[in-house]
């Protein structure tokens, strides 16, 4: 253990206050309690490295520092976690290709094209499993598929463009679903094949941001485990920009641990076979 870790300086509750709303005013991300700690650690080297002695001048170095909106996204890289993999959720994932699929499939016969977007998709692993379930259904075959990935981290966002992975993205998929999605590569990685890739697309965006109202209509929206880093009063507002931009009938799609009982939206609660989903009424 370096000198600096033993005297890694801890975090009020006042520069804990002073932080979190800073996050949450730049992306929503609440700094709770629980996660002082976990701040403390990360935010440590960034600390070290900017020369401040404590988290007060930290908060500081990001409002008032020229360089402090740069430094800003690199603590939000931080704090939020990018942990995914493909075919995650294979309850839902199953519900969206056995149950939603074929409905779309009916609503989009005339146009013969599916939109949709997954909102914070980390490093991309969601995205191309959509764009490979698609993909799998025959009766989609010569259809146009735009898939649009979406994240705040740069970093991650870079990752999803290379469409390189290692075995821990893989560790919820099929031997035959990596033998036709993927291609191999040294040091067992794979890389999605171009087939996949050229059906998705990737764009660093701020959900809080007002040019989230330039983005397509969509046809579904995938956002899973994001929403439980927002207070309520954001969740509402991210959740009203997603109604907004879905497509009449259109459905949103939740981690299995957010729900929007507590909120009320304009979404229908639509009870499936295999999920529960919101959908924006036709």
């Amino acid at each position: 253990m370096s000198a600096w870790d033993e005297a890694r300086p801890e975090m009020s509750k006042e520069e804990r206050h002073l932080l979190a709303d800073l996050f949450q005013q730049h992306c929503g991300f609440v700094l709770r309690e629980d996660l002082k700690f976990v701040a403390e650690r990360r935010l440590a080297s960034r600390l070290e490295l900017l020369g401040l002695r404590d988290f007060g001048a930290y908060a500081r170095f990001l409002r008032f520092d020229p360089r402090g909106g740069e430094e800003l996204e690199t603590a939000i890289e931080l704090l939020i976690p990018h942990e995914t993999y493909f075919f995650r959720e294979p309850a839902q994932l199953e519900c969206f290709e056995q149950e939603l699929l074929p409905l779309l499939t009916k609503q989009n016969r005339a146009s013969r094209g599916l939109q949709l977007w997954s909102a914070g998709c980390a490093s991309g692993e969601e995205p191309y499993t959509l764009a490979m379930l698609v993909s799998a259904r025959p009766e989609l075959a010569g259809w146009a598929l735009d898939v649009l990935g979406t994240d705040l981290s740069r970093r991650a966002l870079s990752t999803a463009r290379k469409a390189e992975y290692g075995l821990t993205s893989l560790r919820a998929t099929s031997d035959a679903q990596r033998e036709r999605f993927f291609e191999p590569l040294p040091a067992n990685r794979v890389r999605v094949k171009e087939a996949v890739r050229e059906k998705v697309r990737f764009g660093q965006l701020n959900l809080l941001d007002s040019s989230l109202s330039l983005l397509p209509r969509f046809d579904a929206i995938f956002c899973r485990n994001v929403l439980m880093y927002f207070d309520v009063p954001t969740r509402k507002r991210v959740v009203e920009r997603f109604f907004e931009r879905l497509k009449d009938g259109g459905f949103l799609l939740l981690g299995h641990s957010e729900n929007l009982l507590t909120l009320s939206t304009r979404f229908e609660l639509v009870q499936l076979e295999g999920d529960l989903v919101y959908r924006r009424p036709s």
